[in-house]
């Protein structure tokens, strides 16, 4: 079924994170105890966790820290953090106090070496790059959202009066391949547009080590690429049952059951699990699903092959399998369509709620639990190599426009869709009809 942003009902079971990280309710032995606050990290063997006092003190250069305590000396270090900074997060200075900030360090640091000018001048104008690319993925994003909140619910009254000529998905494309294909470019060039710093801000709280506030509080501003991200998955099942329920001949219908089966295969072989989750979730919604004559017609062997791949039992055991034989298949790929991985997004954003949520951030003795924040890293981090991937494949304009800008059913508009092509079982499902022809259609 569609899907919602981070919200409590979204998450409903545990997501398979490492058993061994401390969680909410750590156990009752005490865990190793951490070197002091005036501790050196370097110092010994490794270790799982500190105090932050610790953090701070082997991450702030000092005196006794750096003992040539010199510009020249360190500078290469603050130019490299500073580059990852700015490469990482960028979202971060689009402040302008923030930019302030970067400016004066940069005005320190200059004039100490020429090179340090030549670096830093790329620092900011890839920095400029980078904020000027984000403010088109949102102009885009406003676009589509526009287009995506298109409703047409009285494209239900063509069943019964001939239509204007009016354009089907498969009249735009009726090769299942190629649309996989599409789909795959609309779902890489949402991701091209989160950055890390969303998954920070999806979760963010006051205090960055205090887990009592909610997610997503007042951040809605910083996460906007990945909400969009989520708005597409649902624009996507409504259109997949839109197509199906708006064919006014039961054989039609059929047809273009059986055409999404194939394209949600093709968007498997892919590693577009994203795009193939949509398409189940809206064929599987009530007003599709109710289409017994509709299904009958239609052969329906793969699609339970498909179903039973994004089964939920086991926390999604069997999703999960195929995701991490894409990703190895990603890692020793030699070309982009053997690297790309499209993960099922709300399951990944669910799993990342579950890890920061039922992990604790500090351990019994205070110290920062490291093991949560490294699995946090290597999550969201995978994530970054999947959506670097190029899309290999050549942009069909006239499919992805369609794609954005179809009209699309309500709920109520798919419900009276489908009771125009199925007549109702029982007489709930008629005062519903009757209902939604006064309603939708002004009819009675």
């Amino acid at each position: 079924m569609p899907q919602t942003v981070c919200s409590g009902t979204m998450f409903t079971t545990p997501s398979g994170f490492s058993p061994h990280l401390a969680c909410a309710e750590p156990e009752e032995e005490a865990p190793q105890e951490g070197p002091g606050p005036g501790a050196c990290l370097a110092d010994g063997p490794p270790i799982t966790s500190a105090s932050l006092e610790t953090l701070i003190h082997n991450l702030v250069p000092t005196a006794d820290y750096y003992p040539e305590a010199k510009v020249r000396k360190f500078g290469p270090k603050i130019l490299q953090l500073l580059t990852e900074w700015t490469e990482t997060f960028p979202s971060d200075f689009r402040d302008e106090k923030m930019v302030g900030h970067l400016k004066d360090i940069v005005h320190r640091i200059a004039p100490c070496d020429e090179a340090y000018w030549k670096t830093l001048n790329q620092v900011l104008q890839k920095l400029s790059q980078r904020l000027a690319l984000m403010s088109q993925g949102e102009e885009s994003i406003v676009k589509v959202s526009l287009n995506a909140s298109s409703i047409s619910d009285k494209l239900v009254a063509f069943k019964t009066k001939p239509p204007p000529i009016q354009k089907d998905m498969l009249s735009i494309c009726n090769d299942p391949y190629t649309l996989a294909q599409q789909l795959t470019h609309v779902e890489l060039e949402h991701l091209r547009h989160i950055g890390p710093e969303e998954f920070v801000q999806a979760f963010v709280q006051k205090d960055p080590l205090d887990g009592t506030q909610p997610c997503f509080s007042d951040q809605k501003k910083k996460t906007s690429n990945l909400e969009a991200y989520v708005r597409w998955f649902n624009r996507l099942c409504y259109l997949v049952a839109t197509e199906i329920c708006m064919p006014a001949k039961k054989k039609q219908r059929a047809q273009v059951i059986e055409f999404f089966i194939d394209v949600a295969r093709e968007c498997f072989n892919i590693g577009n699990f994203n795009s193939l989750m949509a398409i189940i979730s809206g064929m599987n919604m009530s007003p599709v699903s109710r289409l017994k004559k509709t299904w009958g017609k239609a052969k329906t062997a793969k699609f339970f092959i498909l179903e039973h791949q994004m089964d939920p039992t086991g926390n999604f055991y069997n999703y999960r399998t195929a995701l991490r034989g894409a990703a190895h298949r990603s890692q020793t790929a030699n070309s982009n369509r053997e690297r790309i991985v499209i993960p099922f997004f709300s399951l990944l954003i669910k799993d990342i709620y579950f890890l920061n949520e039922g992990c604790a951030n500090r351990l019994p003795n205070g110290h920062v639990n490291f093991e949560k924040f490294v699995e946090l890293a290597r999550q969201v981090g995978e994530f970054m190599t999947w959506k670097q991937v190029e899309c290999p494949f050549e942009e069909d304009r006239a499919i992805l426009h369609y794609l954005h800008t179809a009209p699309i059913f309500s709920e109520d508009g798919l419900y009276l869709a489908s009771y125009e092509s199925e007549s109702p079982e029982n007489q709930v499902e008629k005062d519903r009809w009757k209902a939604l022809r006064s309603n939708v259609l002004g009819k009675t």
